[in-house]
Order: structure tokens, then sequence, then C-alpha cells
């Protein structure tokens, strides 16, 4: 059994204050989010997590990407699609995730542990589309999402080849609100699949009864769910689990929407509960989803104890 995130944590961004980074903000060429990137791996890696993520330090799930890709635009912090959809105009997430698997690699001087390492994180054409207004070109949501898939490919393959994650997770939070058309929610998940040769996951929060049967037959690895704050899908999970025996779980066991620490002795009851569903075998244990509203020392204490309780299963 392994530990993970979902994604995001608390950012602070920095000013520059070393002579050094003065002279590159006068320059322009500051990077005030490199410094929330390492406080972020740092603070994971103290708590005990596994496989880390960047932190997510950016920006928001869906303008992180949609700034850079053709034929969507921002406008008042919403993403507008207003043209065809094409590939990005550059690799989006390349340079924090190396700089996240170096620091990682920093931390394990030299050797990172067997099993351990960075996930790329890429939210899914399904939700940002559905985040998004269509404004022109698209007479449905539906095209939008396949063309969206075919350029986020080339950032999945960026990650693949640049970066050599543990796996890549798509964040697909829209799948449980009955918005989506499933068939091609599986289709767009297809495009990015294609000749992967690492494990992918999919991220999708929310309550799944009426979803999880879909789900279950999407074409991912691992299946990444909530199960701390949400009173039902342990429930659907304990009924359905024949449907999934050829996946891994992300089991949200740490509850994302409450800024307070949990309790160890619940967590620690959920988690059993999964171990005799799937096995511990295959679990990854993460917070329900990201950890960004948390107060930054919450944020860590609720890792910690996550891990706390992973280590005794372990």
């Amino acid at each position: 059994m392994k530990s993970t995130v979902v994604g995001s944590f608390p950012v602070e961004v920095k000013e520059a204050s070393t002579a050094k980074n003065k002279l590159l903000n006068a320059l322009g060429a500051y990077d005030p989010f490199k410094e929330s990137i390492k406080d972020s791996v740092i603070a994971q890696l103290d708590a005990g997590v596994d496989i880390i993520s960047d932190g997510q330090v950016r920006g928001d799930m869906v303008s992180i990407f949609t700034r850079y890709i053709p034929g969507m635009k921002i406008e008042d912090g919403n993403t507008v699609i207003v043209s065809k959809i094409r590939n990005p105009t550059q690799e989006i997430s390349i340079k924090d995730l190396q700089y996240a698997k170096k620091i990682m690699k920093d931390y394990y001087d030299g050797n990172i542990p067997e099993g351990h390492g960075v996930k790329g994180i890429i939210t899914g054409p399904n939700t940002i589309v559905h985040s998004s207004r269509i404004a022109g070109f698209y007479k449905n949501k539906e095209d939008a999402i396949i063309d969206l898939a075919h350029s986020l490919k080339s950032e999945v393959d960026a990650i693949a080849s640049k970066v050599e994650p543990v796996y890549i997770q798509i964040d697909e939070p829209f799948l449980s609100t009955g918005m989506v058309d499933m068939k091609v929610a599986s289709q767009a998940i297809d495009i990015l699949r294609e000749n992967l040769e690492i494990p992918l996951a999919m991220h999708v929060c929310g309550t799944l009864d009426g979803v999880f049967k879909d789900l279950a037959k999407f074409n991912v690895d691992i299946l990444d769910m909530e199960f701390a704050g949400n009173n039902v899908n342990i429930n659907v999970l304990e009924d359905n689990a024949n449907l999934i025996l050829n996946k891994k779980i992300g089991f949200g066991c740490v509850d994302s929407s409450v800024n307070t620490v949990d309790n160890i002795d619940d967590v620690d009851d959920l988690v059993v509960r999964a171990i005799n569903i799937v096995g511990k075998e295959n679990l990854l244990l993460d917070p329900d989803c990201g950890l960004r509203r948390s107060p930054k020392d919450v944020a860590f204490e609720k890792l910690r104890l996550m891990n706390e309780v992973k280590d005794k299963y372990s």
C-alpha cells in the first residue's frame, strides 16, 4: 500500500529575498512559484507521501492548462472556447514536474526509493469543457471534448517521456455530476491512454452511486475517489467490488472539504474497511481532493496522519 495526493497544496508565493533572486526579479526572470513548489514537495515528503505532486501552485485546475491552448482564452478568470481547439503552444507542466522530481531526489540523497516518485496531473477534457463557455466554432460540448483530448494528449506524452512519472492522473470531477455523456468521456480517456506505457489514473470526486458502473469500464489502471467526506461511496465500492478486479483504487481517506485535522480512528476504520473490500495491495491512500484551501499546517497534518495509518498496514 502506497500513499499519494490528489494534487494541490496550499500556496505561499514568496517575494525575491536573496541577492540572486532579486537580480532575477529585476531582469524579469524570477519565478515566484519555484519556492512554492519546493515547499509543497518538502511538506509532502516530510509527511511521508510516497507518490508526490508538484503542488499545482500556478493557478486553478482549468486555466493552468487552457491559457496555453489555442482556441481557448481566459476572460475575467473564466475559460471561453472561441475557435477550434488545437495543440498547446508549449509544454505546460514539464518543468515544474522535473523540478519537483529533482527536489525529491535531493531529499533522498540521490536515490528515490522504489515505488516512490512524482506523478503527472492533467485536468481532463470533460471537466475543462464543462467548466468553460462555448462562444464560437463548436455547436456542442462533445466535439470540443474530443478535440481537447487530442490537444492534451501531447502533454500526456511529454510528461511520460520527459518526467518518467510513477503514473499520470487525469482529473475528471465532472463525471459524477450527471452532466457528461459517459461514452464521449470514455472515448476522450481512450485518446489520452493510447500507446501510454505507464499506468493511467482518473480522479472523480462527488457521489458515485449513479456513475460507478460506467466508471468501472473506463480504460484506466487506477480509479481515484473520495470516501472520507462522503458517506455513500464506500458502500458503492463494497457493492461493486467485482467490477474493478483489474484496477487499483485511489482511496480518499482524509476529508479535504474541512479545515480541521481528521480523527485518526475514523481514518483507520475507513482504511480497514477498504482493505477488506479490495486488499491493501490495490490501495493508494490519498486525501479526498486537493488541499489548496486548507491552512498549510492543517494540510500537512492531514497528510502526516494519513501516512501514519498507511504505515500501520503496509
